[in-house]
């Protein structure tokens, strides 16, 4: 499939209200919320795709809260990706780290799940009939009231900055823009990070440590002082002061 107009089926996706799963059709890519029955924290989404069709679902969650994924298939060329709220990025790849995921969350919103064929399978047009088997658990960080800490106007944030920051692409001295959503008084919080070339990422802080992102790299954090580093990979680094996250 073209990746462009599954682009855009996942950002319409994105705005779905959360809707009952019914059996997917195969052949075509789909957008489809996953709602739990109530009182229940997991559901099962069964589907068939065949070729270079994806099927994409969603799952509303909370920062803090871990999601639960498993693919069952007989086709070992299938596999299920996640990616974070308004991005294509995977934070998971099934491909590589297998059919079962279980990913703490670092932001609010809806969370797409992409199932797919690996390309040799796609190309010989294969089929693949499969369940998915998707939970929630744990319990959310909710965010802190505009009441008790003021929201940047026109944002989501508790406050704003730019941060130094190094990103695939960008030439040295680079700047970030870093948005905090906070959690607590204690430094627990979603910090997002974006780079001027387009680069998103969020980290979810929990009394001060970096605990997790929406990266499939893992993450290395390291202080001096009041600063905090966080590193992915070897082309990607964010710096920020912890007074961001405390509002200090």
């Amino acid at each position: 499939m073209n990746r462009s107009i599954l682009a855009a089926v996942l950002l319409a996706v994105a705005q779905l209200p959360l809707a009952a799963v019914a059996a997917a059709e195969p052949g075509a890519t789909r957008g489809q919320a996953v709602q739990f029955a109530k009182g229940k924290s997991s559901a099962q989404v069964r589907g068939s795709i065949q070729g270079d069709a994806d099927a994409a679902y969603t799952v509303n969650a909370r920062a803090g809260q871990t999601l639960a994924v498993a693919l069952k298939s007989k086709n070992a060329s299938l596999n299920v990706n996640i990616n974070p709220p308004g991005s294509m990025e995977s934070m998971f790849i099934g491909s590589t780290q297998g059919t079962k995921a279980s990913v703490r969350l670092p932001a609010d919103g809806n969370y797409t799940l992409l199932v797919y064929l690996m390309r040799n399978a796609s190309r010989r047009n294969e089929s693949a009939a499969y369940t998915l088997d998707v939970g929630v658990t744990g319990q959310a960080l909710a965010a802190l009231p505009a009441a008790k800490d003021a929201l940047v106007a026109g944002t989501h944030f508790h406050a704003a900055a730019e941060v130094p920051c190094q990103t695939p692409g960008a030439e040295a001295g680079a700047r970030c823009q870093a948005g905090v959503v906070r959690r607590g008084r204690d430094g627990t919080a979603t910090v997002e990070f974006r780079s001027a070339s387009g680069t998103a990422r969020s980290v979810l802080f929990v009394k001060g440590q970096a605990v997790v992102s929406d990266s499939a790299q893992p993450m290395t954090s390291s202080r001096q002082g009041d600063q905090i580093s966080l590193r992915f990979g070897s082309d990607e680094r964010y710096d920020l002061p912890e007074a961001l996250l405390t509002g200090g």
